[in-house]
């Protein structure tokens, strides 16, 4: 697996604003899509592009455009929702698919409720999005829906991360084709399964809900 962090000013400055309690939600939400285009400039070099002939207004050209079949997004509901306007506002021309899950509290399980994509998405890049990468559970349980269903290689993109969940993510997904790009990585896990520092729960904040 690998696993890009990135680190970049204007990417830590946003964050910082994410972090602080007393942002309110309509400027968590437009920060938020700001800072998934930048994480997914990082998260698409490696898209499969492909020759095209051209005309410019001088004369002819070889460029590149996105190869069949198209990218597909798949933001983990609710929080990862969030995220997908800033996403295909880079990538505008990829398919968009949704996975449902829901995280128990107690045993910090996640379960997946509703899903809708494609049935087979061999030869496909999957790109997932999921704000908070704290115990690796939905995420994982998201690569493992996504490969089983015939994906090539997988890219998620998450806001922070901590360092349980990343290893979780890598042992989990020993072999295969996963990238996880991250805007930082935090400090570590608290007893109930959120990232210290953090941002507190990111679909909360959101949608107003705290």
């Amino acid at each position: 697996m690998r696993v890009h962090v990135a680190d970049h000013p204007l990417i830590t400055h946003k964050l910082t604003v994410l972090r602080n309690r007393t942002t309110p939600s309509p400027t968590f939400r437009a920060l938020t899509e700001e800072l998934v285009t930048l994480l997914a400039y990082e998260a698409t070099r490696a898209v499969r592009t492909e020759p095209i002939d051209i005309e410019t207004p001088v004369g002819p050209t070889t460029g590149l455009e996105i190869s069949e079949p198209k990218p597909l997004v798949v933001p983990i509901l609710r929080a990862g929702l969030g995220m997908l306007e800033g996403m295909v506002k880079l990538v505008p021309t990829a398919e968009v698919g949704f996975l449902g899950m829901v995280r128990d509290e107690e045993t910090l399980q996640p379960t997946t409720y509703a899903q809708r994509l494609p049935d087979d998405l061999a030869n496909r890049q999957c790109f997932v999005l999921d704000p908070m990468l704290a115990t690796g559970g939905s995420l994982i349980a998201a690569i493992d829906f996504l490969f089983d269903r015939g994906a090539v290689d997988v890219t998620a993109i998450c806001l922070i991360g901590s360092p349980e969940g990343v290893a979780a993510v890598e042992k989990a997904t020993e072999g295969r084709d996963v990238t996880v790009v991250l805007g930082a990585i935090d400090e570590r896990l608290n007893e109930v399964g959120y990232i210290v520092p953090g941002l507190g729960d990111a679909g909360d904040r959101l949608y107003g809900t705290v």
